[in-house]
């Protein structure tokens, strides 16, 4: 193992995060191996489910720079990563930074803006860094953007391109609360309010650290050879039009990784693979025929030997 101190930190987190957001305990780790993995996260979901406070709460775990951007139909690019303006006193031009220049990035309702508006978090969530005017502008490390869309049946909502789909690691849902929790939420004893009470526990200079760690992960060819059939699974014109790219197949491995160090572990099984494997696959399948995409990804599952 790495460092037993990591690994405790990563524990105390999420028990402050299940204080948040209850009776959700594989999607909470998910997020959190979602970061941890160096990616970024896509929560789709009704509103009022949850999704701003576990960014809020997360922000204040890993004591990184918090900012949110409401998307709209009316917001243009620069809305999102600044713009230059002029200075009449100087006679010259400054630029101000917009809201992608933070560590933790909650674009909310991303599918309510106009694809040229969502097009300006590509380059951000791609190259950590933004372009305005040629010039080039560098986002503070680490940079995370969770983004929330609502089902796209709802109204007034555009779907998000396959290109930026494919720059989210990850895609979850939260879903409605279990009564239990539901009960401590109308009490006040649960959700946003208990935001206040939580305090760091990783600052982002560790958070670093342990995003080298979990990169550092060992891969077996044996897992590589799983996670490959897997792959090859999603591209069978059988099963879907568009499978998995290899930008996806990337983020099958560093999502695997994660896993496995918060199972405490050096090195990748392949039952880390297929526990990440539909959150990785979700948001980036075109189906061949109209079925349930959670039925067809645990039938690859079924299909491939973990031996």
């Amino acid at each position: 193992m790495k460092n037993d101190s990591h690994f405790h930190c990563i524990d105390q987190l999420i028990l402050q995060l299940e204080t948040v957001i209850l009776s959700k305990p594989k999607s909470i780790r998910l997020a959190v191996a979602c970061l941890l993995a160096n990616g970024h996260l896509l929560i789709e979901d009704l509103p009022g489910m949850g999704k701003t406070t576990l960014a809020s709460a997360m922000a204040k775990l890993f004591d990184l720079s918090f900012n949110r951007i409401q998307f709209t139909s009316d917001m243009l690019p620069s809305d999102v990563t600044g713009s230059n303006i002029f200075n009449p006193q100087s006679q010259s031009f400054s630029f101000h930074q917009g809201p992608v220049f933070c560590q933790l990035l909650l674009a909310d309702e991303l599918n309510r803006a106009t694809p040229k508006a969502q097009s300006a978090l590509l380059q951000a969530m791609e190259e950590k860094e933004v372009s305005v005017d040629g010039q080039t502008y560098t986002l503070a490390q680490p940079f995370f953007v969770i983004a929330t869309q609502n089902p796209t049946e709802q109204s007034g909502t555009y779907l998000l391109p396959e290109s930026q789909l494919d720059r989210f690691n990850i895609k979850l849902s939260l879903g409605y609360p279990d009564q239990q929790a539901e009960r401590l939420m109308l009490k006040g004893q649960a959700g946003r309010d208990q935001i206040e009470k939580l305090s760091s526990v990783i600052n982002h200079a560790l958070l670093c650290d342990i995003q080298k760690e979990v990169k550092n992960i060992d891969v077996s060819d044996q897992v590589l050879d799983y996670a490959q059939a897997l792959i090859a699974k999603t591209r069978l014109p059988e099963y879907c039009k568009v499978g998995l790219s290899p930008r996806g197949a990337m983020a099958l491995i560093q999502m695997g990784k994660a896993w496995a160090f918060m199972q405490k572990r050096d090195f990748v099984v392949p039952k880390d693979i297929s526990v990440v494997f539909k959150s990785v696959c979700t948001h980036r399948l075109v189906l061949a025929q109209k079925q349930n995409m959670d039925a067809l990804l645990e039938t690859m599952l079924d299909s491939v030997s973990a031996n």
